[in-house]
């Protein structure tokens, strides 16, 4: 059976949650693979919204194990949280319904506390990081001093992992002017939230791909966008992770050969939350209207998305790296109306023309965009269900998007609501 890996092609925010609940009908598995809470993914279903920031989004569908890999750093009180919020919406979340890999990372509020303070001293060269303890968790992580989810359910190596980290966060805290740790208050919080986390905790490697074995459908679900990756993103206004598909596998456990479908999900536009290079921004009316009709507004922290025409460079480059087989096109309802629409086909650098945006961020900033004109349309696209309800300027730019980037749509999605959606290629196809 047909495994599929969903990442974002952009800078995340392009709708992915809807995507992964669409698709979540097909799968029996739906796991997570990287990111934290920082992630936000709203679903609206049966007119109830539904927003998730560090559960998998196959979690509000019945029947369904949702997975928080390995790859995820995980705030555990969070976790709580956002459990007991939708279960307060009439989801059932038990430990039948949702695993915890037991290597997951674990945020502790030291982490949140460490990012802020930094992002607040960087008044010069601010990243655009949520505060949330993202990075310094991912720092831990690779710096083999991190908490994991395991660690919770002995008390020795707990203490053991604890005293290691605070030697280390400590000397950072006095450069940074914070007041010590207290040892005692942290072994307390993470003994008394140690139950709650620990009843889902499972081998997710060994699971997932016992589900492979038994021929179950695995949908594997990314968090931001491509273009924040830690490797390939606009480097370092990106996240702390790889959220490329080929981080599926490691932040899971699964093999690579076991990903049958990647899935890219692309606005009909491009969004960017935070600082950093965006060569197709717009500052003007265009720009404005995009926002308010597109509703971009960051579902986790509510800040204002920068908006710009689509830029089919960046879109390519992210095909590319994560090997996309497909590309799922959101909010092509919020380009109706305009009489013309731009898109970039390449890049001014110093006068030469360039067919990809380079990775030196001086060179990236200094980008403008070359662009293409097609024309708009003024019928409606919202809510269209099949290529019969689109008007014929919405598939000229369906189909040039498609030339662009080198990569088919698989799936075209014209609304908020999971059903207006039209299938081209179904990605669980065997």
């Amino acid at each position: 059976m047909a495994n599929v890996v969903v990442v974002g092609a952009q800078w995340g925010d392009e709708g992915k949650g809807k995507i992964v609940d669409w698709l979540s009908e097909r799968a029996d598995v739906v796991a997570r693979f990287q990111g934290g809470h920082n992630a936000g993914h709203t679903l609206v279903i049966d007119g109830t919204i539904y927003k998730l920031n560090a559960l998998p989004s196959g979690v509000v569908r019945g029947g369904k194990l949702s997975v928080i890999g390995n790859g995820v750093v995980l705030d555990p009180w969070h976790l709580v949280k956002e459990i007991e919020t939708i279960r307060g919406q009439g989801v059932e979340v038990t430990p039948e319904t949702l695993m915890v890999a037991e290597n997951t990372p674990l945020i502790l509020p030291f982490h949140g506390e460490l990012d802020r303070a930094r992002e607040g001293q960087n008044a010069m060269a601010k990243i655009g990081t949520t505060g949330r303890g993202i990075g310094p968790c991912y720092e831990d992580k690779v710096g083999r001093r991190v908490i994991r989810v395991a660690d919770l359910a002995d008390d020795a190596t707990l203490e053991l992992r604890v005293d290691r980290a605070l030697v280390h966060h400590n000397a950072l805290r006095a450069g940074l002017g914070l007041p010590e740790i207290d040892r005692d208050a942290l072994l307390a919080s993470l003994r008394e939230i140690a139950p709650e986390i620990l009843k889902y905790a499972a081998p997710v490697w060994k699971v997932l791909n016992e589900k492979r074995r038994a021929g179950n459908r695995i949908l594997f679900e990314g968090a931001q966008g491509a273009l924040l990756d830690i490797d390939f993103g606009t480097y370092p206004f990106v996240t702390s992770s790889n959220t490329i598909a080929g981080q599926a596998a490691t932040g899971t456990g699964i093999g690579p050969g076991s990903i049958d479908f990647v899935l890219g999900i692309v606005k009909a536009y491009t969004t960017r939350v935070g600082e950093g290079p965006f060569p197709t921004e717009l500052d003007d009316a265009d720009g404005e209207r995009l926002g308010t009709r597109g509703r971009e507004f960051g579902t986790v922290t509510g800040r204002k998305r920068r908006c710009g025409w689509f830029d089919a460079v960046l879109v390519r480059q992210t095909c590319a790296t994560s090997g996309m087989n497909g590309i799922a096109l959101t909010k092509l309802d919020v380009l109706d109306g305009f009489e013309t629409l731009k898109v970039c086909v390449g890049y001014d650098l110093d006068g030469e023309r360039l067919d990809h945006l380079p990775t030196a961020a001086d060179q990236q900033a200094r980008c403008t965009p070359v662009y293409e004109e097609l024309p708009g349309w003024q019928e409606s696209t919202e809510g269209a269900r099949s290529w019969a309800d689109l008007p014929a300027n919405a598939i000229k730019y369906v189909r040039r998007v498609e030339e662009l980037i080198d990569c088919p749509v698989a799936l075209l999605s014209t609304s908020p609501e999971r059903d207006d959606t039209i299938l081209v290629t179904d990605p669980f196809a065997d």
